[in-house]
């Protein structure tokens, strides 16, 4: 199950996430060393930042900075919203939005998640001690602060995005979250279809070496989870569980907060389909966005201080949910999506009403391909395609006519007259056999034009162990969701290979996959339609 080219693209995974690292840190998001400020200094009279120590779970320091609304005179209580770091961030992370919210009349408390740059500690990945942070910067933050503890609210990118879920589970106190590029379910999200997500678990780990200190429950979990090491495979899944904030959705519901959700149709850390279901599962106030682009990049110009419709509605939604402003954000439809192919803004009153319309394309004849070669098909470079497609508009392609039939089976529709707003979740649905008892396969969608160039509309891997050799088992493969216009005059093509870079593959050598269509169990993939 291992092969010699799986490390030496762990290698090069691990190059580029240092690379990118260091490029952040020139590009100056390291942090400057500040003094601390005692927890007893008065409030500011302005919204300036200072900066102090916060004792978290069992007494680690936590780095934090703080953001008074100006003339403050500790007569008067504000809204409080504690930001917890991404991964691999320093604290001064969302200083720009801090101050913004801080002019709006709130107190923001914005920490370095415990394991990271200076604060103490080591790296958890969301569990228990994080969560437990966050109930200690909500103690201080009302200690310490004007701030109003009827009026608590979180949000955070990615990591930080994740830690405010879980803390919503586990505080009372909170009433509203903002959850930017984050996870719901952590096997969901770079275990997908029993798939190693490699390259994002590559560039997360990468990260956290180069930035903070992992726990060694961390480092066998993802020597582990790297290494295929399928014996501490429930092991691995049940401490994901354990950071999932899906694990605690009833918590979440019983506790009541109001929970905005916003993630990047391209996210290559933490794609959108969990994202999706576990917004459909919230029982109280929510609020669901869908833009293109990659891990965080919709959110990132925020953070520069520009202006950005993801912050923007961040501070509709705790200027609603926790101000009272009557604002209109409930009013809206709660589920706001972009398409890639378009600037234009799509709403929906929920998740299922977004591709309302399936069309099935029938996988016909049945198609053997062999394995351990890439043929080609991909689904690109975590962190750069999917910005490149934001941006301009550039997926990852390849020439359809040209991918090789004995590495890719390949079906196509017909020409479509008219344009196919595909918008949510593709299903594909197939009969597979292998020569081996395990395996790996990677489903793709593409858009192909009139010359036989296919833009990338979706991907999903999918691995098996313990089949028969030769006995056919069937398959049911989510893609990744997304919203995407294929223009009249072009096609689909559904391709399928067993090798891809973003993640790790399970083909024995010389393995042999057979793709059928029974007549009493056709195969087909389902293409969720915007409704006309």
């Amino acid at each position: 199950m291992r092969h010699p080219h799986k490390s030496l693209r762990r290698s090069t995974t691990a190059g580029a996430a240092t690379a990118v690292l260091l490029a952040g840190t020139a590009t100056g998001l390291a942090p400057t060393a500040h003094a601390s400020t005692p927890a007893s200094a008065p409030a500011a009279t302005t919204s300036g930042v200072r900066f102090v120590d916060i004792a978290g779970d069992g007494g680690t320091v936590l780095k934090a900075n703080v953001f008074t609304p100006a003339g403050a005179d500790g007569k008067h209580t504000y809204p409080v919203i504690v930001l917890p770091t991404s991964w691999a961030m320093p604290q001064i992370e969302y200083v720009a939005q801090a101050k913004k919210l801080a002019d709006s009349g709130y107190v923001v408390v914005s920490y370095n998640s415990r394991g990271f740059w200076q604060s103490g500690g080591e790296i958890e990945v969301a569990g228990p001690r994080d969560i437990a942070d966050a109930s200690k910067v909500i103690d201080w933050a009302l200690a310490n602060t004007p701030a109003d503890p009827q009026k608590v609210g979180m949000a955070g990118v990615s990591y930080g995005a994740g830690i405010s879920l879980l803390a919503a589970g586990h505080d009372k106190r909170i009433k509203a979250v903002v959850a930017m590029s984050g996870w719901a379910d952590l096997i969901e999200s770079i275990y997908s279809g029993r798939t190693q997500h490699l390259q994002a678990a590559g560039l997360l780990s990468g990260a956290g070496y180069l930035t903070g200190r992992p726990g060694p429950e961390l480092q066998q979990t993802m020597k582990d989870f790297l290494g295929s090491n399928l014996a501490k495979e429930q092991e691995m899944i049940e401490w994901g569980k354990k950071r999932s904030p899906a694990t605690y959705l009833d918590r979440i519901n019983s506790n009541g907060a109001a929970i905005m959700l916003g993630n990047a149709w391209g996210d290559t850390i933490f794609p959108p389909n969990q994202y999706a279901k576990f917004y459909e599962k919230l029982s109280g106030p929510k609020r669901l966005e869908f833009r293109p682009g990659d891990h965080a990049t919709a959110e990132a110009t925020g953070l520069l201080g520009l202006p950005n419709d993801v912050w923007t509605n961040t501070q509709r939604w705790f200027d609603h949910h926790l101000a009272g402003a009557d604002n209109g954000i409930d009013r809206e439809q709660p589920v706001q999506i972009k398409s890639r192919s378009t600037d234009a803004y799509e709403s929906y009153p929920d998740w299922k009403s977004v591709g309302a319309d399936k069309r099935k394309i029938d996988l016909g004849a049945g198609k053997q391909i062999r394995t351990n070669v890439d043929s080609g098909a991909n689904g690109g470079i975590v962190m750069l395609s999917s910005t490149l497609d934001q941006f301009l508009r550039l997926p990852p392609m390849a020439s359809i006519p040209l991918l090789p039939r004995s590495y890719a089976a390949v079906w196509q529709s017909e020409r479509y007259g008219s344009t196919q707003r595909v918008r949510g979740t593709a299903e594909l649905h197939t009969t597979v056999s292998s020569t081996k008892e395990s395996g790996t396969l990677v489903a793709y969608l593409y858009d192909v034009g009139p010359l036989g160039l296919g833009k990338l509309v979706s991907n999903a891997p999918y691995t098996f162990h313990g089949q028969t050799p030769g006995k056919p088992f069937p398959v049911d493969l989510e893609l990744f969701s997304t919203a995407y216009d294929v223009p009249a005059g072009h096609r689909l093509a559904l391709v399928v290979d067993t090798v891809d870079p973003l993640y790790i593959e399970h083909n024995p050598s010389g393995a042999q996959l057979t793709f059928s269509s029974p007549e009493s169990d056709p195969s087909y993939v389902s293409v969720p339609l915007r409704d006309k």
